[in-house]
Parts: C-alpha cells; structure tokens; sequence
C-alpha cells in the first residue's frame, strides 16, 4: 500500500484520486490511501499569499507528512512547489500537464469597463493584466475554487488557472482564457507533482510510471528560470514552454511606481541545452528590471 499525502481541497483532492487510480492501474493493483493534510495556505486562507509567504505555503506540511513517515508521497500543484528541492525528498513524477493557461471568470477582458474590478490573489496576474488595462482595479482573493466562483465583484472578472477548472469540470465557467504570449502562466501551472523519499528506491520505482517525460522537461526548464532568479510567486513572475517547444518569460519589478517589466521569448528546438537557456534569459530579464 502506498499512503499519499495532499491538502483536502476539491481541486487537491480530485486530482489526488486521479494520481491515485494511474498508480494503481499501471502498477497492476497497488492499493493507493489518501492522507488529508492541513496546510498554511489552507489555515489562513483570508490572508494574501505574498504576506503569510507566497510560493511552498501550500506544500511543507504535506512535505513533512513524507518525511516524518505518515506518508509514501506528497502530492501538490507543481507551481507550488519552490524553485529549491526539499532535503530528504524527490520529485518522482511530472504528470501530464493539463491546460496551463489563465483565464477570466465573469467578462472577457475586453468587455470590461474602464475601472472595473478584477479579483485574484496573484501578484503576477495582477502586474501583468494592469500592464495590458492599466484603467483595472485589483483586489485580492483567496479561498477554494468554488468559494472563488462566487466572489465575482459586479461588473467584473476573477482570474483562474484552466487547468484548476478542468480538474473540477467546471470549464463552463470561463468567459475567456488568455493568451500565454501575452498573460505568462506561473511555473508549472497545469502540472501536478508527486515527491517521495529519496532513499525509498521502490517508491521512486512505481512514480516511474506516472512521469510524463515531455512534462518533465517543460517544468524543469521552467523552473530553472525561476531557479536563477531566487524568487517565489511573491514575486510577479511567470514562465512556460508551450507545445512549440518555445520559452515564454515574464518578470516585473514590485514597484508601483516607475515599474519595469519584460517579456522574453526563445525557441528551444535543436538547442543542445536548453535549461542554460533558462539561465540567461532569467539574467537578462534581472538586468532589465533592476
């Protein structure tokens, strides 16, 4: 039996079945146990991300469920997951990416009115959709996604990730998804993964069989930028390699005045190393907004 621990959401759950029924079907009937975990993110769930620590508050807890022995693996939502690996564990498996654009819930961007009120609790989302409609106002939210689906402001939009709404199978709901040339999806948006203990060698053995190898090298690389930079989604970041094989990046500078951004872009098609790609368009994305 292999005991998965995850955060007891709808969307953390569901997708916990799905990486549960894979395992068990490709293993030939290893049985999967759930393991509901509670998490910072989930106890202060009134308080902007960015304040109580922005990217991994969602993932040590679940961590430590793996490293203290009450679970095999540890499965997250891969933006989560900071750009550092946690001492002790190791990611045995990338799945298959769902979609990793975003969207907007309630109007399409360009049916909003000048002023109107758009709610996300992204920094990233926020910088980049105030640099398309600078007339928008933001606020923040927090909370499941059903919880989210129903603080639409009047008049207005929420921004979700497609791939959140596809787990739930609430896709319906989308007045328009955006074009990740233009709004850049966070690191490893769409993709759930699964750590377990570096040392449990027959554990890493069965994740084998959930990797999704063109998954991998698209988060990795990803992840590699975000690595260079030092920086977690407290910082407004994104980075995605789309099914061209092409990096998109975005950085931005916290400033709310006088604020700098940039948006590179480069085709990872026959490049002999394509995470020191990675590597200098993050230095020159740095360079470009200091």
């Amino acid at each position: 039996m292999i005991r998965l621990a995850t955060r007891s959401s709808a969307q953390a759950r569901t997708q916990s079945e799905v990486i549960a029924k894979a395992i068990t079907t490709l293993s030939g009937g290893e049985h999967v146990e759930l393991v509901f975990v509670e998490t910072l993110g989930d106890q202060k769930a009134d308080v902007p991300l960015h304040v109580i620590g922005g990217q991994g508050v969602f993932v040590k807890e679940v961590q430590n469920a793996v490293l203290e022995g009450r679970a095999d693996i540890a499965v997250h939502s891969a933006k989560d997951l900071p750009s550092f690996s946690t001492p002790g564990l190791v990611v045995g498996a990338w799945c298959e990416r769902r979609d990793a654009r975003d969207a907007l819930v309630g109007s399409r961007l360009d049916d909003l009115a000048v002023g109107a009120t758009v709610a996300t609790g992204s920094v990233r989302r926020t910088k980049q959709l105030s640099i398309i409609r600078p007339d928008l106002q933001f606020v923040e939210l927090r909370g499941n996604i059903h919880t989210r689906l129903k603080k639409i402001p009047d008049g207005g939009a929420i921004v979700m990730a497609v791939a959140a709404l596809q787990v739930l199978d609430l896709t319906n709901q989308i007045a328009e998804i955006l074009d990740p040339n233009v709004v850049v999806p966070m690191i490893g948006q769409g993709c759930v993964a699964v750590e377990c203990r570096t040392n449990d060698r027959s554990t890493q053995d069965v994740l084998k069989l959930v990797d999704h190898l063109p998954t991998r090298r698209a988060v990795e690389i990803e992840r590699t930028f975000l690595a260079e930079l030092g920086a977690g989604c407290s910082m407004p970041v994104g980075a995605y390699v789309d099914e061209d094989d092409v990096l998109t990046t975005f950085m931005a500078s916290s400033a709310e005045i006088d604020a700098r951004w940039v948006i590179l872009r480069e085709s990872l098609a026959g490049m002999s190393d394509p995470y020191q790609c990675a590597v200098d368009m993050a230095r020159k994305s740095r360079d470009s907004v200091s």
